[in-house]
């Protein structure tokens, strides 16, 4: 399993800069972050560049104010675009896949006004239709599209594993696949670890943060079980830190390597 964080979480004003304390840390590669407006396109000559340096850039994490499964068409449509381009990039870098939830902020069933504009049936049918999309796209650059479960208080639609895993089920599309958080699980899944075995065949991608959504170590999450599940169920891709910092990224950092070496 290769050992990742998040882009953002590492000091340094350059992608190179952020790469030399990364692997000083004891990290062996760098999770993207992937903004809306087609930004992410625009870095390719930066990340073409970082890529030629030896910079590893497995995944990428989405960063937008609207998601596939957004209430309005227009913004879903505009969420579409930047996924796919988001593919298509990350298949140039050689790298796995993007990650995105179905929506994040958007409603939950936890908070006013409790009754969502969208029937459960309409909410399907629209995921359906964008995970098809990018599951095809995905699969035409050699990627993979990562659903990814958020609680019940961020998102409405997709909360645990076996919610992705049926959808993903409903498309039959090789270019889709589960993007496991181990924060959004510690609420949501009422046992992680067998959560995590009944997903093994569609699990493309894990974030790891802990139980309080501060950096591993810093909650009560079992780092030593959580590894070994995942040994147990042969998955090799990246384990990516993607947390709040508990304190200087300097100083907590460094401290994560070792729970998983």
């Amino acid at each position: 399993m290769l050992l990742s964080c998040q882009e953002q979480m590492l000091p340094g004003a350059t992608l190179l800069a952020k790469w030399d304390f990364a692997r000083r840390a004891g990290f062996e590669a760098i999770e993207l972050r992937g903004k809306g407006d087609l930004a992410f396109r625009d870095r390719v000559p930066e990340l073409r560049q970082a890529k030629a340096a030896g910079v590893v850039m497995p995944t990428v994490c989405v960063e937008m104010s609207h998601f596939i499964g957004d209430f309005d068409a227009d913004r879903r449509r505009d969420a579409i675009t930047n996924m796919a381009s988001q593919l298509s990039v990350i298949a140039e870098l050689e790298g796995v896949g993007a990650m995105t939830p179905a929506s994040w902020g958007m409603f939950s069933y936890r908070l006013p006004p409790f009754v969502p504009p969208r029937s459960a049936e309409e909410d399907r049918k629209v995921l359906l239709e964008a995970l098809n999309e990018l599951g095809e796209h995905a699969e035409r650059e050699g990627v993979v599209l990562l659903l990814e479960p958020l609680n019940r208080y961020e998102d409405h639609m997709v909360n645990r594993l076996d919610h992705a895993i049926e959808l993903i089920k409903a498309t039959d599309c090789d270019g889709v696949r589960v993007g496991a958080d181990t924060y959004h699980m510690n609420i949501e899944e009422a046992e992680p670890m067998n959560a995590l075995r009944e997903a093994a065949p569609w699990l493309g991608h894990v974030q790891i943060s802990d139980s309080n959504r501060l950096e591993p170590g810093a909650g009560h999450l079992d780092w030593k079980v959580l590894t070994a599940t995942l040994a147990e169920i042969g998955y090799t891709g990246s384990l990516a830190v993607e947390c709040r910092l508990s304190g200087p990224p300097e100083e907590v950092l460094p401290t994560v390597p070792p729970l998983f070496h």
